[in-house]
């Protein structure tokens, strides 16, 4: 028999984690932290977990919405092993280090008693377990090694993995975690498997939106340059909120690409640094090792940037000319895009310019929909600012298009699909395309806690 419970505490996109029965045999797929909640409702229902119950925990990917809370399962089962991709890995240990860091701060800021979960001392021992395993590799898990896993490459970022998981009965489940298809400027797109499926997880992130049938990824990527050329030429200053994994690396190498082009006057500044030049660096640590367009390239190596400050010192001053390339993609509060946009928004001469996901709920999916001239909070206890300059979005999300992640389920034959990871209208309408394309599968949007079963 087969069982899947969506143990993440909620139906949004949240603190990602599933509990996956194959004939006898726990395990559960990611292990995230809620990032609109705090303390202990930002953690996954745990206490349905019987001590020593889970046999072994797979990680999609590494951010920290699939990982955040990793270290405390891992305390709660100790005798699960867990296993990740080798790139997963690295760029895990140095998330979570950086998670400490946060969480830490918001004890003091926010008086969070619960905060952190875990220590920078229990980190580097929980990661010592760890079990790396490349894409493609074959390997057995559970207590009776009674299970077959193999990862493969999700195209969504760095180490980035959907796993396939077969039981004795010969039953198999395969999870997408976050996947696209399309090819991105550095990564090839996913990897997967196109037969073989019974049971399919898949996430459907952008189940809400409808890509204009006449999209083009390099004529969006001609107009993303024009935007910043624009806006260096009328004396202003362009602001790229991103997140540290993935979109950091993928900007950098369109800027640089656009200096190499001539699009943007190959001398203009481009700031950069903190957590996202940590995770360049190991991009650039497994250019070799993980699929890659141009395997050569490196990064450190090619690129030219301006560090950012470090906390504490003399604060950032936007200047005109420059582009900033800064985290957070959500622009959330204290982060280095949020304190800037301050500066950025009352100058008309200036952009910021999206390049990926932000919640609605967020500073940044807020001040998107904030008309020119109105004025905004970006954060709760700040004065308000009018935005006077450009805002613009650009389509490069790291997740697979809703209709690609149809045809993807349709060519699969799977005889269950389960969606996850997708807000309730994404979700809905997932659900009701694939139930009109699929009518001889089940389909299903699981309720949180509720158990369902499958014939194996």
């Amino acid at each position: 028999m087969i069982s899947f419970t969506n143990i993440s505490g909620a139906e949004e996109i949240g603190a990602n984690c599933y509990l996956l029965e194959m004939d006898g045999t726990r395990v559960v797929l990611d292990s995230g932290m809620h990032p609109k909640r705090e303390g202990m409702a930002a953690m996954p229902e745990f206490d349905v977990l019987e001590p020593n119950s889970v046999e072994a925990v797979f990680l999609s990917h590494s951010h920290l919405d699939h990982l955040g809370t990793l270290p405390v399962l891992q305390e709660k089962q100790p005798a699960a092993e867990v296993f990740m991709t080798p790139a997963a890995a690295a760029l895990s240990e140095v998330m979570l280090h950086n998670s400490v860091n946060v969480m830490s701060a918001k004890r003091l800021d926010l008086g969070i008693v619960e905060y952190p979960f875990f220590t920078h001392a229990d980190l580097d021992r929980l990661c010592d377990s760890w079990n790396a395993k490349s894409c493609n590799e074959v390997f057995r898990v559970g207590f009776r090694q009674n299970l077959l896993a193999t990862f493969y490459d999700a195209g969504h970022i760095l180490g980035s993995a959907g796993v396939m998981l077969e039981s004795e009965s010969g039953h198999t489940v395969f999870y997408t975690g976050d996947v696209q298809f399309e090819n991105q400027s550095m990564i090839p797109g996913a990897d997967f498997p196109e037969s073989g499926v019974d049971t399919l997880i898949m996430e459907c992130t952008r189940g809400g939106f409808q890509r204009s049938a006449h999209y083009s990824r390099p004529e969006e990527m001609v107009r993303f340059g024009q935007a910043i050329a624009d806006t260096l030429e009328r004396g202003g200053a362009v602001l790229i909120p991103v997140f540290a994994i993935g979109k950091s690396q993928e900007m950098l190498f369109n800027i640089h690409r656009f200096k190499q082009q001539g699009v943007i006057p190959a001398n203009t500044p481009v700031y950069f640094g903190g957590l996202s030049a940590k995770v360049s660096l190991l991009y650039d640590r497994f250019s070799g090792l993980t699929r890659r367009h141009d395997h050569d390239f490196k990064l450190k190596e090619e690129i030219q940037t301006v560090p950012l400050p470090r906390k504490g010192k003399a604060p950032l001053v936007c200047t005109p000319g420059n582009i900033y390339v800064v985290s957070s993609g959500m622009m959330t509060e204290k982060t280095l895009s949020n304190v800037m946009a301050e500066q950025v928004l009352p100058h008309e001469k200036n952009a910021i310019l999206f390049v990926g996901y932000a919640d609605p709920d967020s500073p940044a999916g807020q001040l998107k929909t904030t008309p020119h001239g109105e004025l905004v909070k970006m954060r709760p206890n700040g004065q308000p600012v009018r935005r006077k300059c450009t805002i613009d979005c650009f389509d490069f999300s790291g997740h697979a298009t809703r209709d690609s992640l149809v045809d993807y389920a349709v060519k699969l034959k799977p005889k269950q699909v389960i969606l996850v990871h997708g807000d309730p209208d994404a979700v809905e309408w997932m659900h009701d395309t694939l139930a009109s394309r699929m009518p001889d599968a089940e389909i299903i949007a699981p309720v949180p806690g509720k158990r369902y079963t499958f014939d194996s």
